[in-house]
């Protein structure tokens, strides 16, 4: 809900437990004077306490000489007083980069206006308001546009920026956020997630401290590194209690978020494109897009954070948002044949995966062109006749005999030296002339930015799924940018690119996700090297870390859920000794951590024991009955493998009628002691069965005193489940 007050100037966004307040001040600029929980629609302007300060630039404010370093601003400007970091910045004719907003006109919309072809949270089950504020600047000659959309259900608002040139000459931008909003006071721990390929989103908490607290990527992609969230929370604040302040941005390439402690204690908070590996030119008239930023707030601690962001997404974001759609049990050819298989040895792959209830096989890397190891054919996206003599035909037979769904592997965004498509086109690929290109892993970046590469891509990978019955896609990214440059594009766009490029993405997956509606497309890049909401617009799940050793996903998967829900996690069992790790686990262990995500598998089956294969049924069957717990259910994190011996989770329905648990130990003691583990969620009125234990008990004792859990036999990494069933 948006209201604004003609006699106070005051813009009030609300959710259903939490305000956001902005102010138009007398001179036109726009001061944000609240971001927390839910209050009354007052006069607020007694609380903000502007000021001259020694040694700063002073502007007359109603009667009043303020220092605009003393402001609580909304979309800060650079030059004109303000010392701290900028939101947006644009550089005109004179060559100068000062700019300074005040208010133009506002309008309250219903519903929300939609980006062009950008992932954003879409409004179809829930109605919506969108405050349109626009600033100018009327002597550089641009206006930004600010758009709030409160989604009071999630308690999240939607934040994005469009700037617009109102100048009669090109003008330069040079940094653009998505979102800039500055609170009273900077005493918050930081929270990020941080890793890189095998170990990604591992938590990490630190003070904020006078000055800036920055993560970024500029690899051209979200990253394995450092994923597009952060949050910042009380000293005091724990999984269930305090007040936590979340940002993800809707994107899935170079980011930047800051969190600036200025010498007054206040904090700038601020989330969008990195400007180290960004520009824009705009012509007059032009506008530019940023991607969508989300906001969220909380006195639920962690995991109430944690909660909106999930029921944002499963609820108005994309593909994830879509309550028909079912995830298929699948799996993979990977670690079972890597580049060595063909058609025979497929269709044996799919037989011994016949009568184990798994719903789609996937055929890995190593398909089409020429391709027998990394060195080669990207960008050929044709079978490999000599592996496949008669196409895919064969092994989609041998599925469907066997009632099982074909996948396939597509890497689209990645060219080969050894391939037709780069005898054809050497300037297609991501490079700077007059460079020896960098090499990774064999292979070089096609630059999406150039509508003509799109195309062709797509027409390749169109003519497969054309031509074969193929139910999901497994679509891979397995490089990070280098030799930024594009032959499209003039010297002075060329920090265009990466922009451009992941709109050329996102431009390409939307075309065959309209084509071909019943395929089922999964994000991955390098594991997890581009998790985030601007994938899983279009992909409703991301392969999450190429690590699948399961005592290695208690943190991977832990730290994913901050942000991400359940259904978007895939997590396999996978062969023993683990091929990342070497570690090995019992193959129960590795179910239970996998059990409550979208799960799936990833060995050769033929290799297992009669006693496997009957463990892999009874797994899928539970699965089957966990499905709509793993996809609608809210996710709770009991125990945090990154601060205790112990990791444990649960998710609880909605009627709160279901949950199930998992608790697992990450090493094993002499004589252990039992671990008393209080649940959440749980109605306190109503009596749980857990046949595990053969107890009854009600909600409020099992959230208040808890189960006592003992180590189960002498076994390396030992893990439990828990059902509840409300009685």
């Amino acid at each position: 809900m948006i209201t604004f007050s003609e006699t106070t100037r005051t813009f009030y966004l609300d959710t259903s437990n939490s305000s956001y307040v902005i102010r138009i001040l007398e001179n036109g600029a726009i001061a944000h004077s609240y971001y927390g929980a839910r209050i009354p629609h007052e006069d607020l302007s007694y609380y903000n306490m502007f000021r001259p300060i020694v040694f700063s630039a002073v502007h007359e404010i109603g009667g009043q000489q303020i220092s605009p370093e003393t402001i609580m601003q909304e979309y800060p400007t650079f030059g004109r007083g303000d010392y701290r970091i900028p939101a947006v910045t644009v550089q005109g004719k004179d060559g100068s980069n000062v700019n300074e907003l005040h208010y133009a006109w506002h309008r309250i919309l219903e519903g929300k206006p939609l980006m062009d072809a950008m992932p954003q949270l879409d409004v179809d089950t829930e109605s919506v308001q969108t405050l349109e504020l626009v600033l100018r600047d009327a002597v550089t000659g641009f206006e930004a546009v600010l758009y709030y959309t409160p989604f009071e259900e999630s308690d999240v608002i939607a934040r994005r920026t469009v700037l617009r040139s109102i100048a009669q000459e090109p003008i330069m931008v040079r940094n653009a956020c998505s979102a800039s909003f500055d609170l009273e006071t900077g005493d918050f721990d930081m929270i990020t997630l941080r890793g890189s390929w095998g170990r990604e989103r591992y938590v990490e908490r630190y003070p904020l401290h006078q000055g800036v607290s920055a993560i970024d990527s500029r690899r051209g992609a979200s990253s394995h590194e450092l994923n597009p969230f952060a949050a910042l929370v009380d000293k005091d604040t724990n999984e269930h209690m305090g007040q936590a302040y979340g940002l993800s941005l809707v994107y899935s390439g170079d980011f930047k978020i800051t969190a600036e402690v200025d010498p007054f204690a206040s904090v700038r908070v601020q989330i969008g494109l990195n400007p180290e590996t960004f520009s824009w030119k705009l012509e007059p008239g032009e506008i530019l897009e940023t991607p969508e930023a989300l906001l969220t707030y909380t006195q639920a601690g962690l995991n109430g954070m944690s909660q909106n962001f999930h029921r944002a997404c499963r609820n108005h974001l994309g593909k994830c948002a879509d309550r028909s759609l079912k995830h298929p049990v699948l799996i993979n050819s990977w670690e079972a044949m890597y580049f060595d298989f063909d058609d025979q040895k497929m269709i044996q792959f799919v037989k011994d995966c016949a009568g184990l209830g798994i719903d789609t096989v996937v055929m890995d890397d190593g398909w089409f062109g020429h391709r027998d190891d990394d060195h080669s054919s990207l960008g050929d996206w044709f079978i490999y006749d000599r592996k496949l003599p008669t196409g895919l035909t064969g092994i989609i037979n041998a599925c469907h005999e066997n009632g099982i769904n074909f996948g396939i592997w597509f890497e689209p965004e990645m060219i080969s030296r050894d391939s037709k498509l780069y005898a054809a086109h050497p300037d297609w690929c991501i490079h700077v002339p007059e460079r020896e290109g960098v090499e990774s892993r064999c292979q070089r970046i096609l630059d999406m930015s150039r509508p003509e590469v799109v195309d062709c891509i797509y027409e390749q990978m169109a003519k497969i799924l054309e031509t074969y019955d193929i139910s999901y896609v497994k679509w891979d990214m397995n490089r990070h940018m280098t030799d930024n440059g594009s032959a499209a594009l003039p010297v002075d766009r060329q920090s265009e690119m990466g922009y451009r490029y992941i709109r050329g993405v996102y431009s390409l997956i939307a075309r065959l996700e309209k084509r071909f509606p019943h395929v089922f497309f999964e994000g991955c890049s390098g594991g997890g090297g581009r998790f985030d909401f601007g994938i899983l617009y279009y992909m409703p799940q991301i392969w999450t870390s190429d690590d699948s050793d399961a005592v290695e996903r208690l943190k991977i998967q832990y730290g994913t859920s901050f942000v991400y829900p359940p259904s978007a996690i895939v997590a396999h069992v996978s062969a023993c000794p683990n091929h990342q790790s070497g570690r090995t686990t019992s193959i129960d262990t590795r179910a239970n951590v996998a059990q409550g995500f979208s799960l799936g598998y990833e060995f050769d089956v033929g290799k297992l024991s009669q006693q496997e294969r009957d463990a892999i049924k009874a797994q899928i069957q539970k699965h089957r009955e966990l499905e709509n717990l793993v996809n609608l259910g809210d996710f709770y994190r009991l125990r945090s493998p990154f601060t205790s011996d112990y990791c444990a989770w649960q998710l609880v329905s909605q009627d709160r009628m279901q949950s199930f648990v998992m608790f697992a130990w990450k090493t094993s003691y002499v004589q252990p002691a039992p671990q008393y583990l209080k649940l959440r969620g749980l109605d306190p009125e109503k009596q749980y069965r857990i046949p595990q234990l053969n107890i009854v008990r009600s909600g409020a004792v099992l959230m208040n005193v808890g189960v006592a859990l003992q180590e189960p036999g002498m076994t390396d990494y030992p893990s439990l489940t828990l059902d509840l069933i409300a009685q």
